[in-house]
């Protein structure tokens, strides 16, 4: 890694000027160091919350100025300390004995220096430190993005001692093989039974890698619930103190797909049967061949290999159920009738696309309402090399203004806002009633109302002032000029989640923890959401589809902002008393739900949800086991049943609104439709593709969009979960809604509401 350094910054906290404080300076300005003098510790920590100072020189030799001692804790405290060198200035006693350093590790200095006020003393410490600690800090910096990679890695990496005791797993390799981080680390290879390979085999990997070779192939691993996998493995190891090996890095990814198999098996052939025996080491030159192994695989040799390798492919057992799938067909083939045989080919065409469970939109004689409102939703649009940029950038975060007065308490709740909440339990709540109240901060007073009805800060353990910190900087980071996207949208997905929760099948199928997790995904989910939508901005080239690579853009956004708006300070960390295995549970729920709301994998949580829920429950009531609570226990207390339940939930919560009553349904399609309108003024404006051309302000018909969304997208999802969560108020509403739309399209009518009479 190319390590780059900028100029070293100095903070010097002396209360006055003296010959010590001069010497630094002078010092800092020979060695070509950038220096800040800070007189009082207030000055000092917020000089360096500003400059992030490499180096810090405090004077502890005057205690009547300041605490030397208590500044540097709190210096400490805070995040980019973490590779700061703290220096503390100490008197120089000749006739004492020499004092403990102790004291000044506890407080947190790095590094003591007896007063010297000789320049070059000054200088030459200076210059020790940069290529010393300060240095060594520098490496531990630029690790600290080598771990991000590690840990965003889409491939399961295990680090391993020389005596192959686990040392680190990375979250892809925990999401492989079915384990937490903490039932690895510190434990012997041979304690966790991952690797399902034969004795012969080992010592082959072991020879190799002993002598400092690296190896490559594939072979069987075991799942937690012993399920067995096929991975392409790479296996380093890593020389360290004393020329020796000191750790052993395994790069893993799972064989399922067909073409990397084929690849893979070749080059397993021809390295494991002749490389590893030999151990030779590979040609690492990038962009070159060999000659001779060119022309000795354009032999008769290659194809006899080629033919042995597709043998190979054809008898894995590749357990991906799929591929299980298309086997099976295949082998049904084999014995059918022609007109079944290509009825079955159309199948496995079918079957080998990647969009498994998205209906295709008719080319012809489609409604281009519903064209352009899926086609907005559901792509994430067509990339465009312009010059052209929208920019909206993760780092622009708002914090909690000091003007805005919140409630210390719910006791403390204004009357008008208490009386706005007071049916807050029932499904005719009105969200705009507490917006008005509220002046558009509806989401901090329902957030401490729902979450202190949940028992949120019980769990959390957490304080009340700390939830409703945490709220109020969510609230501040919903942009309020956006028209639908804002933290009324948010409060009124929160009422939606809470009031689903309160539904008995619900209740019996979550447990303490995924209520939580839902109630604060229902918080965050849409939080800095820019009033745009995930096409506009990969079009556009945003910094945040570049940074999510097009995928999930905004989704993904939402749930990292959330943690890092939450984890940045303690005072509204509402995770920060959890034990760390139990806030890594929480977090991967919250981050599951929010990315849920995605509309590209819609039909794929909805038709998962039929499937594995809805059909099984309704075909054990069909076999008159309505009453057999254990079956039906085992259907809803799966976990991979209890992920789509939670899924399904903060979907319908999310897009609630058509099943809301109709004065609230008119209102959230006009503000939905403002919004639309708005990105298509802009993509004209930019000179963009524009995402859904029929959301034209001039010209769009509301009524037909809103039958167009009702229609493809919430008949049958709200069909699904009110089998399963009995919602027949909700089902009144939609089909109400769906009457009044029908009533204003049926007179050609574009507006919300039809004209007075």
């Amino acid at each position: 890694m190319r390590l780059r350094r900028d100029q070293l910054q100095v903070l010097l906290v002396f209360a006055e000027d003296d010959d010590q404080s001069n010497g630094f300076r002078w010092a800092c300005e020979k060695a070509g160091f950038r220096c800040n003098i800070a007189r009082t510790p207030k000055s000092a920590l917020e000089s360096f919350l500003d400059k992030h100072h490499d180096i810090i020189i405090i004077d502890h030799r005057h205690s009547r100025y300041f605490d030397a001692e208590a500044l540097c804790r709190s210096i400490r405290t805070t995040k980019p300390s973490e590779n700061t060198v703290i220096v503390g200035v100490v008197q120089r006693h000749a006739d004492r004995e020499e004092s403990s350093i102790l004291p000044l590790i506890s407080a947190g200095f790095s590094r003591r220096y007896v007063e010297n006020s000789s320049r070059m003393a000054c200088y030459n410490e200076l210059i020790q430190l940069e290529f010393g600690q300060v240095q060594a800090q520098f490496k531990l910096r630029a690790c600290n993005s080598l771990f991000a990679a590690l840990e965003k890695s889409q491939e399961a990496i295990e680090i391993t001692s020389e005596d192959h005791v686990v040392q680190y797993v990375n979250p892809a390799f925990e999401t492989m093989m079915g384990y937490q981080i903490g039932e690895l680390i510190e434990k012997q290879l041979t304690e966790v039974p991952i690797n399902e390979k034969k004795a012969d085999f080992l010592e082959t990997i072991n020879s190799c890698i002993k002598i400092g070779k690296e190896w490559q192939g594939m072979y069987y691993a075991k799942k937690k619930n012993g399920d067995s996998i096929q991975q392409n493995v790479k296996i380093l190891p890593v020389i360290g103190q004393g020329g020796k090996i000191r750790h052993y890095v395994s790069i893993s990814r799972l064989c399922n797909d067909n073409n990397k198999v084929e690849k893979t098996c070749e080059c397993i052939q021809a390295e494991s049967q002749t490389d590893i025996q030999t151990c030779r080491q590979k040609d690492t030159r990038k962009g070159s061949l060999d000659v001779r192994s060119t022309t000795s695989r354009g032999s008769d040799g290659s194809s006899q290999r080629r033919r042995s390798s597709m043998a190979r492919v054809h008898s894995m057992t590749i357990e991906a159920p799929i591929t299980k799938v298309i086997n099976i067909i295949n082998a049904a083939q084999e014995s059918s009738p022609m007109p079944v045989a290509e009825a079955l080919d159309r199948a496995l065409e079918i079957l080998r696309t990647t969009e498994l469970y998205s209906p295709q939109l008719g080319t012809k004689d489609e409604d281009p309402h519903t064209s352009d409102l899926v086609g907005g939703l559901m792509t994430d649009g067509l990339r465009r090399l312009s010059g052209n940029e929208y920019i909206l950038s993760a780092k622009q975060t708002h914090q909690v203004a000091g003007s805005l007065s919140s409630p210390i308490s719910l006791n403390d709740i204004p009357p008008r806002i208490t009386e706005a909440m007071e049916n807050e339990e029932q499904w005719d709540f009105d969200i705009f009633e507490l917006e008005a109240a509220t002046h558009k901060r509806p989401l901090v007073y329902l957030g401490l109302k729902i979450f202190a009805r949940f028992g949120i800060c019980e769990f959390l353990n957490c304080s009340e002032s700390t939830l409703r910190s945490w709220l109020q900087v969510i609230e501040a980071n919903y942009h309020s000029s956006n028209s639908y996207h804002n933290s009324t949208h948010s409060a009124d997905v929160l009422h939606a989640t809470a009031y689903f929760l309160s539904k008995e099948k619900v209740k019996q199928t979550l447990d303490p923890i995924d209520e939580v997790a839902a109630l604060i995904a229902a918080t965050v989910h849409d939080v800095d959401h820019p009033g745009r939508t995930n096409s506009f901005l990969c079009n556009a080239g945003s910094e945040l589809a570049i940074l999510y690579n097009d995928t999930a853009v905004l989704e993904s956004h939402h749930a990292a902002l959330a943690f890092q708006l939450t984890t940045r300070d303690g005072k509204c960390n509402i995770f920060k008393n959890m034990e760390r295995n139990e806030y890594r549970t929480l977090r991967q729920v919250i981050i599951d739900m929010v990315l849920a709301t995605e509309m590209t994998k819609h039909f794929e949580h909805v038709n998962k949800f039929v499937n594995s829920i809805n059909k099984p429950l309704a075909a054990l009531e069909e076999n008159g086991n309505n009453g057999d609570g254990e079956s039906i226990k085992t259907v809803l207390r799966s976990p991979e049943n209890r992920i789509l339940i939670k899924r399904m939930l903060i979907k319908c919560a999310d897009i609630s609104n058509p099943c809301r009553p109709i004065e609230q349904c008119i209102e959230w399609a006009g503000r939905i439709s403002e919004e639309y309108f708005a990105q298509t003024d802009e993509e004209r404006r930019q000179g963009l593709p524009v995402v859904m051309p029929v959301f034209d302000r001039n010209t769009c018909s509301i009524p037909k969009s809103q039958l167009s969304f009702i229609d493809y997208f919430i008949i049958d999802m709200f069909d699904a979960w009110d089998a399963f969560a009995d919602l027949p108020n909700l089902m009144e509403h939609l089909n109400n809604n769906i009457k009044y739309w029908k009533g204003l399209d049926a007179r050609n009518l574009r507006v919300l509401r039809p004209p007075p009479e």
